[in-house]
């Protein structure tokens, strides 16, 4: 987000010289990358201490898998998992929940997050109510869903048109500070994930904050594949996760989520500030054109 003050829990301002890095804590036992390695609260706030030395603005805490195939959680298991921890961290950094579940997001704020990470794209009444700020992603289905043969008209056209939609909402509720995530990797293709990485420009066009998530997903693993055709295992997705994300920042995305922080933090250092680009976002949507 170009000339970005994060006014910190300290109360320390910070002009941002580079696209903002949100470091994925998921303190789950089934998240695809690092399920079961911080589902144990003190080990996820060392985790979260060990994202903040390597410059994470913000972490993003979890208590819910989304991964495809993913099977829903009660409000009180997410609470126990992510509660604890958003309190140890928040006085450190800002923190984030990554949740569908109003009351999560409610208990959340409460512990000290101010932005609420919203996979359902429908949280901002919440984040209105209690004045913090609210990411808007877009998935086609339910993760148990969402990968079943997605289809779209225009992949591009159909995302923007959603999130458009949705941050209106937001903002005429009140929401001051609203993301909007094309939400690579949920309800998509392969080749959909591709179209929308090729034109973010789209999206930093409608004149929201843009956030992208593509790190250690299963794209990359599918594109990186060996030459035997074997697909590339989630530890072996770092080269292409940083691909991904220093484009994404080159497009004009003010933030992306990863799980390698301190690589991602070198790499949009070299990057620097985001850049908006006046391309109308009808002039890529034009579908002759796109053919």
């Amino acid at each position: 987000m170009p000339g970005l003050v994060y006014a910190g829990p300290m109360g320390e301002a910070r002009a941002e010289e580079r696209g903002l890095v949100m470091g994925i804590l998921n303190v789950t036992p089934d998240s695809f990358s690092d399920g079961g390695s911080w589902s144990d609260p003190e080990r996820a706030i060392i985790k979260g201490h060990e994202m903040i030395a390597e410059g994470a603005d913000i972490v993003d805490v979890g208590g819910e898998s989304s991964r495809p195939g993913a099977v829903a959680v009660s409000i009180d298991e997410e609470l126990e998992r992510v509660i604890p921890v958003i309190e140890a961290l928040s006085p450190h950094v800002r923190v984030s929940v990554d949740t569908v579940k109003e009351p999560v997001a409610d208990a959340a704020v409460a512990a000290g997050a101010t932005l609420i990470n919203d996979v359902s794209a429908s949280l901002w009444p919440v984040a209105a109510r209690h004045g913090v700020g609210w990411v808007a992603m877009h998935c086609k289905g339910t993760p148990a869903t969402m990968q079943d043969d997605p289809r779209y008209n225009d992949v591009v056209a159909e995302v923007r048109d959603l999130l458009s939609a949705r941050a209106a909402a937001a903002a005429g509720a009140g929401v001051r500070e609203i993301w909007i995530d094309p939400g690579i990797g949920f309800g998509k293709t392969v080749d959909h994930n591709l179209e929308l990485l090729a034109c973010l420009d789209v999206l930093v066009a409608t004149g929201h904050s843009v956030l992208v998530g593509t790190s250690r997903k299963g794209f990359l693993g599918t594109l990186g594949a060996r030459a035997d055709g074997v697909v590339l295992p989630v530890t072996d997705r770092l080269p292409g996760s940083l691909a991904t994300a220093t484009w994404a920042l080159t497009q004009g995305a003010g933030m992306v989520r990863v799980h390698d922080v301190a690589a991602t933090v070198q790499a949009a250092r070299l990057v620097g500030r985001p850049v908006r680009h006046d391309r109308p976002a009808a002039t890529t949507l034009d579908t002759e054109d796109r053919s």
